[in-house]
């Protein structure tokens, strides 16, 4: 199959109100802050066009002085999910979009290469939505904070994979390998359109997972799998971690 390398859009959802690190997005890091670090990886992907879709005008200044582009939305929606398609919704520019790609804003050491095979799964045009994993040891299983990814396989291990469940448990038991699921997701805009239609699945609540609301609609989540899950902050340790690597 040939993929046409038709340019997509990604959107890096920023919000101010995370409870473990507040003000995230803002952080410094070797003296920038953190968004603007994310952003700058998802340029040099050259993938598309990069935008911020966010709920605090500091961050969207802040985006705008590095002359990249914001969109603001509203404070109270509960996912990033919902506040990319808010802001595909109130910009003209890019209303007419069909594929999109959702960034997480708290990774600014990504590899722009996983971008590129993101969109890559993404433009086959045969799942709803599409993320990547990494193979990860069996001890890391055991961690709740990391979450896991059940997949089949039908062309054979290492090709494209289709998502059969995610859990913080360490999943599947037995031999076979673990996956780290890394939180970045290609939509299809109209399967988006859906998914935030729908309420909060019950086995998303019971796991805290918004891909699970996906599965339990019946929609296609193609898995990409790559060497190396990025290192997100989700944690003051992780800050300092990150800070530390960027000094050296």
């Amino acid at each position: 199959m040939t993929i046409k390398n038709d340019p997509i859009l990604t959107l890096i959802p920023a919000r101010m109100r995370a409870t473990r690190l507040p003000n995230k997005p803002m952080l410094d890091i070797a003296g920038r802050a953190m968004i603007v670090h994310v952003w700058e990886q998802a340029m040099r992907a050259k993938i598309g066009p990069v935008c911020v879709a966010t709920d605090s005008q500091d961050i969207a200044g802040c985006i705008e002085a590095e002359g990249g582009q914001a969109i603001l939305t509203d404070v109270e929606l509960p996912s990033g999910s919902d506040r990319i398609y808010q802001a595909l919704q109130k910009s003209p520019e890019f209303a007419q979009t069909e594929q999109v790609i959702n960034l997480q804003g708290d990774l600014p050491e990504l590899d722009p290469g996983l971008l590129h095979k993101l969109a890559d799964l993404l433009r086959e045009n045969k799942w709803d939505l599409t993320t990547l994993v990494a193979p990860m040891r069996a001890e890391d299983a055991k961690k709740s904070q990391i979450v896991k990814a059940a997949i089949s396989f039908p062309q054979g291990p290492g090709k494209t994979g289709r998502a059969l469940y995610f859990s913080r448990a360490a999943i599947p038991d037995g031999d076979a390998p673990f996956y780290h699921h890394i939180g970045l997701y290609g939509w299809q805009v109209s399967a988006l359109r859906k998914f935030v239609s729908l309420p909060p699945s019950p086995l998303e609540l019971s796991e805290k997972l918004e891909q699970l609301r996906a599965l339990e609609a019946g929609m296609s989540i193609g898995v990409g799998v790559v060497d190396h899950a990025p290192g997100g902050v989700d944690t003051q340790e992780d800050l300092d971690e990150v800070r530390n690597r960027f000094a050296r």
